[in-house]
């Protein structure tokens, strides 16, 4: 009865309706493209580590909190979750950083930190390129990281408290 009394048009909109509230979840973003501003999507995973990434450990790394970069090229994996965001030098986060692609020995890894929404930047460098290391970022948020090492490139975003 309601199909009549309204007609085609209002079940047409209806069905439009009902698709775009569907429970699939957010539409996946393109590769490489930027989070919208304000919001820290790199998702912190406890899930086994890729193959490539768990030299040093027992097992597979299930468990260890890691992130990987938007172009799947390095991992961080997070020693100190959650990162904790200080102006004291001494305050530090235990970060291993992994990287899938070959390096060139000795060259480092450079970390330019931008705190989202503000002009706020830091540059951070871990001498060796990809490994061990200590990041200390000043201020609680959300840190889009431009890593470069060995001629590569990628990114990760991570939230500081």
């Amino acid at each position: 009865m309601t199909a009549i009394k309204y007609g085609l048009p209002a079940i047409g909109a209806l069905v439009m309706l009902a698709a775009g509230c569907s429970a699939s979840g957010p539409a996946p973003r393109a590769e490489g493209a930027r989070p919208p501003a304000g919001a820290c999507v790199s998702t912190v995973t406890r899930d086994a580590l890729p193959t490539w990434a768990r030299s040093g450990f027992s097992d597979d790394g299930s468990g260890v909190a890691h992130v990987f970069g938007e172009h799947g090229d390095i991992i961080a994996v997070l020693f100190s979750h959650p990162l904790v965001a200080s102006p004291d030098p001494e305050v530090t986060n235990k970060i291993l950083w992994v990287s899938r692609l070959p390096q060139q020995p000795m060259r480092p890894l450079t970390i330019k930190a931008t705190l989202d929404g503000t002009t706020t930047s830091v540059v951070r460098e871990i001498d060796g390129g990809p490994g061990p290391s200590s990041v200390n970022l000043p201020k609680a948020g959300c840190w889009r990281l431009t890593l470069n090492w060995s001629g590569h490139s990628d990114a990760i975003t991570l939230r500081f408290t």
